[in-house]
């Protein structure tokens, strides 16, 4: 989905650093992208309020300066937001409404989480290690309708409440469309998830996928229900290539793969236009726990940045490079907190240093 000039390039970056532990691993990915920068790269960066701290600040999880910054560059860096002091949920405003307000603003309706397997970290893993040879795994999350969008009853605090899962054809289809796309530049498996044995709304999702096939008949096409592909992406992950899901299977399975990597910190994210222009995330929250103490996992944080480089710059010699520099890290040992299950953890700003260092 890159549609810009690869060089020379200057691009302007909204930098949302948000709640928990979100600024602490943003200062990681910022310090990535200024090496990467060079002559043909020059990247500007623009802080500002988004989550819980912005509603402390402006009364707003999403204020209109923010907006209007997000609205005035090329792509959005997101950290993280939520947190105890904004947990309730029946609060009139919470931080992940900024999220949700962002996703609907510049239409981001396919999120892409990419789930791989460190052979460096599988003895660590809690899945035997010969599950995890040869795992890769493209996550297609349709972002912007299903039931987090649908309609929602007035009095949740009584004796009932409902929400509604609903889709239409041509939401499905465009998110479709780029899981298929996807495919065809992997390994031409595309498996899609719905639960078609009892929501009306899951048939129509299988319908409007197969209709698209026969676009993409070189890519092979499973339609398993969810509850299975929970089983088997513990079971047999390395049998998927790209999984198409609705907003609610895929946040849900897109954590569960977690394990796969080894931890939820190793994970990043991009919510993409049709045009290319995205916000790029860990798939992580603010973990406001271990907030402030320097031990967090910047590695989804960092490759939510190299995803912002390839999808929304289209520069990809600097993306793989980034990819690269975190592999070598990880093969040569180091290890955050949540990663190191035995050996010695390092903290956020040393594993940065290191991914800088095998960059140089």
């Amino acid at each position: 989905m890159s549609t810009r000039p690869r060089s020379p390039l200057r691009a302007d970056i909204a930098v949302l650093p948000g709640d928990g532990i979100g600024p602490e691993v943003m200062a990681a990915a910022i310090a990535v992208l200024e090496r990467v920068s060079s002559a043909d790269l020059q990247l500007t960066f623009h802080e500002a309020a988004m989550g819980g701290h912005a509603i402390d600040e402006f009364g707003d999880p999403l204020p209109e300066s923010t907006l209007k910054t997000c609205e005035q560059v090329d792509a959005i860096l997101l950290g993280a937001v939520g947190g105890p002091k904004w947990s309730d949920p029946s609060a009139p405003l919470r931080p992940e409404q900024g999220l949700l307000a962002l996703r609907q603003k510049f239409d981001l309706f396919a999120n892409l989480r990419p789930v791989k397997a460190y052979p460096s970290l599988s003895a660590q893993a809690p899945l035997r290690s010969d599950l995890l040879t040869g795992v890769d795994i493209l996550f297609v999350r349709e972002l912007t309708g299903g039931i987090y969008f649908g309609e929602r009853h007035e009095q949740e605090t009584g004796d009932s409440a409902y929400d509604t899962m609903f889709y239409r054809e041509a939401e499905v289809l465009r998110a479709a469309h780029i899981a298929f796309q996807a495919a065809r530049g992997r390994r031409n498996l595309l498996t899609s998830i719905d639960k078609a044995n009892v929501l009306a709304v899951s048939r129509l999702w299988r319908r409007s996928v197969e209709k698209l096939h026969d676009e993409f008949r070189d890519v092979q096409l499973e339609h398993l229900l969810v509850d299975a592909a929970a089983m088997h992406l513990l079971t047999r992950p390395a049998d998927f290539d790209v999984i198409l899901a609705g907003n609610l299977f895929g946040d849900i399975l897109s954590d569960e793969a977690s394990v796969l990597a080894g931890s939820l910190g190793m994970l990043p994210s991009a919510s993409l236009s049709a045009d290319g222009y995205g916000m790029y995330e860990p798939v992580h929250g603010s973990a406001p726990d271990i907030a402030g103490r320097g031990i967090a996992n910047p590695t989804g944080m960092i490759l939510s940045a190299a995803m912002l480089l390839r999808h929304s710059l289209g520069c990809e010699t600097e993306a793989a490079a980034i990819e690269n520099a975190v592999d070598g890290v990880l093969e040569a040992g180091a290890r955050t907190a949540d990663i190191a299950l035995g050996a010695s953890p390092i903290s956020t700003q040393e594993f940065t240093e290191a991914v800088i260092e095998q960059l140089a």
